[in-house]
């Protein structure tokens, strides 16, 4: 080991140049992490494949400008410089930083970082007057000759490099060093790769373009990191995370922080930004520091509702009571991702040029700014969607600069739109590899799964010994959780067991499969498809606790007393189990109800032993509705809620596609069941927390804030209630009372007001967070986490592993695997907590998608189907919000126009517009016009004309017109309000259905399935858990407002 120095150039706090001497410790032996090694590294962890044709090794400049190209898995045996790493670090800051880590622990991707910096034959001092960026380039290639040579020979390198004299200067030096541009490269040795060869030209155009840029200052500019710091910490600055409101994306933003300072103690958490100048560059979802505006100049939010998509006007809405209100004076950390964007259109004949045209494309997403770029193809994609990144947003411009990435097709296509959602929410989900399809096991007709008889003699084996059966939606096929319970008479107890599939089993800790796993975090549902958190043959197979079949689970069982049902002991452990029944829900509630039902597993026995295995059925469904109705009142007890769902179930074909949903009454088996798994999901997680006070993965659902039930008190006090917030408890209590006999509905809206005010339930680390933050409002539980659902949430696997951890401690042999640190599991929980989110808006953004599908080619004035009743739950200055029950649509109802008419009422209940004036009260809003005043209450039935608002560069919205001040009566026959959404489904399904086989016979008139679809179950087709919580979720979500989640979704 030689002892060198190292010199740094540095600022102070203070803004005064700092030299500082560092010791710097160069080896002779440092890892080069080649397969090809002989000289016998310590090579851990990943390594460059054998069969590789070249190693690239990029220069710093190129790591920096163009890591996206790299990011492409095709690109093979990419060797990072330890200088490269570093130049990203302080050139792009810690969110690239950090992407560039992620890109070198990713497995499936064949890139390796090699410490050159210490290297003793590598290493290159800097020369005096020599640019930082000319050292950076040497030391580079004095990394790949040392390569070429530490490999003697057996593999060319080829140095890659943006540098023109570099090429001309190096390119000769050493024979089997190749020093090209990455032009060149790209040409020479992926020629095939046309997505990188394009994304090449739009990078390089942008950044031709930036040198070139005026000098006229845009927007102040924002403050050096150490005076941000420093104003934070003083109180003079706050920061928090950007959130655009996107009905008033030009004028109003807001900044949510966790408190402003005591100096502003009499201030809201809430600071409002107004104006593009004040929000001076950033982005929604940036993490900006704002400063306080004086207070005369402070503003309130518009109360109005907005009166077009994308049409705003300033000065004329009333406002809320006036809110801390600043201004961006810097930004901590971008948050910029992939954004959609669209052509706008152009008047005249089209040009055939082939250069660069500079244009401003429209975000898909309101929120977003427009992002200038640079296209050879702006004419011929203006009727398509296109992926963009933002790369800088200098104060010399109005706007940002961006670079196309891929185009996704034309505008109003399912398949473009359904993938505009998924990249508008960050999620990428490819098929899985061969490389993670090869980890799992086979279960095939030539090659059957068999139990291992080593996993026999480990496990509990409850095949003969215990009833095991499930109660799933009619039609399930994974079936990850299973029941048990029976009576102890001999010891006058009773044992009841819920048995959840043993995923670790088949998905080990590290390997691709995990990885992928994680990566995905959770099952992404849309209208129309799904896409797995695992592979078809783990979640629909060999992890589904099917009837008849042998599987693994992992099982929680409690031995409780048979009169009072108190806890006497409770057993953690692997277990062998056979569902001896495959109940859904009907058919076990039938059961219980003593009807006559047709058990399919009894159905070719005799009547005698029938009778008697019936009865045996009968006895455990009982005795478990007895335990569940113990521990639903403990819960009440504590203050659990019970906030509004839509029930419903689907109806499958043959080949288990939904051909319609079905409206199901709420049942008491369904309540059975949950409790069950809530009661499971809350001891184990007393077991991993009481073993790893610190390492223990939760899942917490904080009180919410009182401001957010202001909508709710005020509507229920609207109609003669009183609701009192002040604890769950007192909650649950109060919407129980708000009981309207004349109107069910009224109580409905009400726990859907009270939905919509709850925090979001999240995901954390014990060792990250204070004791008061694991307990769970909703639920009313001290702790509680995820466990029933290992085969669609990476949580649950993630207990599963604690739990295994947790029973091999107490056991004395484990763990037999080092646990993640409290810091490491904090970093995971942030990033399934972040999925979940984006899952959540995905999911609701495909419904919205099939409804507007849906009323799209209907005609508005003469289709019934766009007639509807609609409840009136808000009041606002020109406007109502209504809630449609029969589709599950919510939206603004205006009473006054652009063009400054009202909604007049004749005497038959119609409506039309006049001109005239509106007002607006705490319980209705009231419109005068020359036919007298028309009054609409809280709660009030009107009928409402549903139609669809197309646009080219957004998504489309349903729009809702009253037509009427009364109710709406039907002519159709009378149905429960869910059977007018089996209809919508139904529809949109088909039109999904059509569009796909008539792309698949345009393919190929023979092909029926593609690969992806028969092995990895990335269905085109709907399936049963998306719908059913498409609809739920349609009656519940409304990410208009803060962001809420239902507190019974746990």
């Amino acid at each position: 080991m030689i002892k060198t120095e190292k010199i740094l150039h540095l600022k102070s706090c203070r803004g005064r140049k700092v030299r500082v001497v560092r010791e710097h410790y160069l080896r002779e032996r440092v890892p080069c992490y080649s397969s090809l090694c002989q000289a016998d590294c310590a090579n851990d962890g990943k390594v460059l494949p054998p069969d590789l044709t070249h190693y690239v090794v990029p220069d710093a400049a190129v790591v920096v400008d163009y890591l996206e190209i790299l990011e492409f898995r095709e690109l093979q045996g990419i060797v990072f410089t330890q200088t490269a790493c570093k130049a990203v670090q302080h050139s792009k800051g810690a969110r690239q930083y950090n992407r560039l880590r992620n890109l070198l622990k990713d497995s499936r991707h064949d890139c390796v970082l090699f410490a050159n910096e210490f290297q003793k034959y590598s290493y290159c001092l800097r020369e005096k007057g020599e640019s930082q960026e000319k050292w950076h380039t040497r030391c580079v290639y004095s990394a790949a000759v040392w390569y070429y040579n530490h490999l003697a020979g057996m593999i060319p390198i080829v140095m890659i490099t943006e540098d023109q004299d570099a090429v001309a200067q190096y390119s000769c030096l050493s024979s089997g060093v190749y020093v090209v541009s990455v032009q060149d490269y790209l040409q020479m040795f992926w020629e095939q790769l046309d997505a990188a060869r394009e994304l090449y030209s739009s990078i390089s155009q942008v950044l031709q373009e930036k040198e070139s840029e005026g000098m006229e200052k845009e927007y102040a500019e924002h403050l050096p990191a150490e005076v941000l710091e420093a104003g934070i910490k003083s109180g003079r600055y706050i920061w928090g995370t950007l959130n655009v409101n996107k009905h008033r994306a030009q004028n109003e933003a807001s900044v949510m922080t966790e408190g402003i300072s005591k100096k502003n103690s009499d201030s809201s958490s809430c600071v409002l930004v107004r104006g593009g100048k004040n929000r001076n560059r950033a982005v929604h979802g940036d993490v900006v520091v704002v400063e306080l505006l004086p207070k005369s100049e402070w503003r309130g939010k518009v109360t109005a509702l907005a009166e077009g998509q994308g049409e705003e006007k300033s000065g004329e809405d009333s406002e809320s009571k006036p809110l801390p209100t600043g201004r961006v004076v810097g930004i901590l950390q971008r948050n910029w991702r992939d954004y959609v964007v669209t052509f706008p259109l152009r008047e005249g004949p089209q040009s055939q040029s082939r250069n660069f045209q500079r244009i401003l494309a429209v975000p898909w997403d309101r929120r977003i700014p427009k992002i200038r770029i640079s296209t050879q193809q702006a004419d011929a994609l203006q009727d398509h969607r296109v992926v963009v990144r933002i790369d800088s947003w200098e104060s010399t411009s109005l706007y940002p600069n961006g670079h196309s990435v891929r185009v996704l097709g034309r505008t109003g296509e399912l398949e473009t739109e359904v993938q505009t959602i998924l990249i508008e929410n960050s999620i990428h989900v490819a098929p899985f590899s061969d490389a993670q399809l090869r980890e799992m096991p086979v279960n095939s007709p030539e090659k059957p799964w068999r139990v291992d008889p080593a996993q026999v003699v480990q496990r509990r084996d409850l095949r003969e010994s215990h009833l095991v059966f499930s109660i799933d939606p009619q039609g399930c096929e994974d079936v990850d959780d299973t029941l048990s319970v029976r009576s102890l008479a001999d010891r006058g107890l009773l044992e009841l067991g819920v048995h959840i599939a043993d995923v670790t089993h088949f998905v080990t800790e590290g390997s691709l499969t995990d990885l992928e796993a994680r990566s995905r975090a959770t099952t992404y549902y849309l209208a129309d498809r799904r896409y797995d958190m695992l592979p078809a043959v783990l979640s629909a197979d060999l992890c589904s606790l099917l009837g008849g079949v042998d599987r693994f689970a992992m099982s929680v069982m409690w031995e409780l007393d048979a009169h009072t049902l108190a806890v006497n002991n409770v057993w953690y452990g692997r277990t062998l189990i056979r569902s001896s029944y495959q109940l859904h829900y009907e058919l076990a509630q039938a059961l219980l109800n003593g009807e006559k039902a047709e058990v399919p597993e009894l159905a070719k026995i005799g009547s005698e032993e029938k009778d008697a295995k019936l009865a045996e059925l009968t006895q455990a469904l009982e005795l478990l509705t007895h335990i569940a109705r113990h521990l639903r009142a403990q819960r009440d007890r504590g203050g659990a809620l019970e906030l509004e769902g839509v029930e419903v179930r689907a109806q499958l074909d043959e080949e288990k596609n939904i051909t319609a949903l079905v409206p199901r009454q709420p049942l008491e088996v369904h309540e059975t069941v949950a409790e069950c798994m809530i009661y499971a999901n809350h001891w184990v997680a007393r077991k991993i927390q009481e073993l790893f006070p610190h390492q223990a993965l939760l899942r917490g659902h904080p009180p919410p804030r009182q401001e957010f039930f202001q909508q709710l008190v005020e509507s229920a006090t609207a109609r003669g209630f009183t609701i009192d917030t002040r604890t769950n408890k007192a909650l649950a209590d109060s919407l129980n009372r708000a009981v309207d006999p004349q109107d069910p509905l009224v109580n409905r809206l009400l726990r859907m007001m009270a939905t919509h005010a709850m925090s979001q339930a999240l995901y954390l680390s014990t060792g990250a967070q204070s004791q008061d933050q694991y307990y769970h409002y909703g639920l009313a539980l001290d702790r509680y986490t995820h466990f029933t659902s290992p085969i669609r949430r990476y949580a649950d696997i993630v207990v599963h592993r604690l739990l295994t951890a947790a029973i091999e401690m107490e056991s004395g042999v484990g763990p037999h695997r080092a646990l993640a640190n409290s810091k490491e599991l904090e970093e995971m929980a942030q990033h399934i907590n972040k999925k979940n989110r984006a899952a959540q808006r995905a999911q609701k953004l495909s419904t919205e998608l099939f409804q507007c599908l849906f009323f799209k080619e209907r005609d508005p004035q003469t289709d019934e189907c766009c007639i509807a009743d609609g409840v009136i739950y808000s009041i606002r200055d020109n406007g109502v919000l209504v809630f449609v029950p029969e589709y599950g649509v919510k939206g603004p109802v205006y009473m006054k126009n652009r063009e400054g008419q009202v909604v007049a009422t004749g005497q038959d209940g119609s409506c039309e517009w006049q001109s005239g004036s509106v007002r607006r009260y705490p319980d209705h809003i009231s419109t005068t016009s020359s036919c007298g005043t028309s009054t609409f209450r809280l709660f009030d039935h009107i009928t409402v004309r549903i139609s669809v608002q197309s646009t080219h560069c957004h998504a489309d919205s349903l729009n809702l017109e009253v037509i009427s001040n009364k109710p709406h009566h039907s002519t159709k026959p009378q149905q429960p309000h869910s059977q007018g959404h089996c209809q919508l489904v139904q529809e949109v399904v088909r039109l999904a259905e059509e569009a796909y086989h008539q792309a698949q016979e345009k393919a190929a008139r023979h092909h029926k399935f593609s690969r992806e679809e028969r092995e990895f179950c990335q269905s085109k087709t709907p399936n049963l858990y998306s719908l059913l919580e498409e609809v739920r979720e349609l009656a519940l979500m409304d990410l208009d407002m803060v962001p809420q989640v239902c507190a019974t979704t746990a």
